[in-house]
């Protein structure tokens, strides 16, 4: 929720320069962007969206990397009968089939990748509704300061009374009928964000099942380019 809450300190700054009045006759309030994504549709289908497109893109890269599975272990059955030339054709050709996947990896699921640019289409505009609700309910209670519960500012406490999250689900059409109070979240029913597959986000390939670590034969074309 980065994105929420720099807008949110966009607003919080542009009250706070509105008004002239002294500190102690400012009013304050926060949300729980959170929770209050976590009741739009909108927001649910788009990180189905995201999940799906996620699974079918890892699909393809597992599926190449049994392709290159494949060569190597031909490789292996073949490497006794084969001519120094055709070893190093082939050590080429799974070394090029290796770096292949990974620029692959990196440019689906890397930083800035296809996944990271899907995400933000997809949510960008339910994160534009949301703060659009927080911005009119913060002028409508002429709060100076908003601050958002779920953001990476830490609240040790907070006073229900000073809680506005269901003014802005009320605002977005989604309130409950006890305004003002969230309740008791629970766990939010809604698709997770999806996750990066640890070996490829940092541009590092998943050992092959069977493979051993070491492969003389790829170090060997390595060192020969």
């Amino acid at each position: 929720m980065n994105y929420i809450f720099l807008r949110v300190a966009a607003l919080v700054l542009f009250l706070g320069l509105m008004g002239a009045r002294p500190v102690a006759a400012q009013k304050f309030g926060y949300v729980d962007s959170e929770f209050i994504m976590s009741k739009m549709p909108a927001y649910a289908q788009a990180q189905q969206e995201l999940n799906t497109l996620s699974t079918n893109w890892q699909k393809d890269i597992e599926g190449q990397k049994k392709d290159l599975d494949k060569l190597y272990r031909n490789y292996q059955a073949e490497e006794v009968v084969l001519t120094e030339t055709m070893k190093k054709k082939r050590q080429d050709e799974i070394l090029t089939k290796e770096q292949e996947i990974k620029a692959y990896s990196n440019k689906i699921f890397g930083y800035e990748g296809q996944l990271f640019k899907k995400r933000q289409e997809l949510t960008k505009p339910v994160q534009d509704l949301v703060f659009e609700a927080i911005e009119k309910v913060a002028k409508k209670k002429q709060l100076a300061i908003m601050f958002d519960k779920a953001g990476d500012l830490t609240m040790l406490y907070t006073n229900p009374v000073h809680d506005y999250t269901e003014f802005v689900l009320e605002e977005l059409g989604l309130a409950s009928e006890e305004r003002n109070q969230p309740g008791q979240k629970g766990p939010v029913k809604s698709v997770a964000t999806p996750t990066t597959p640890a070996g490829d986000a940092a541009g590092e390939e998943e050992p092959v099942p069977g493979r051993q670590p070491a492969r003389p034969a790829t170090r060997s074309a390595s060192r020969k380019k």
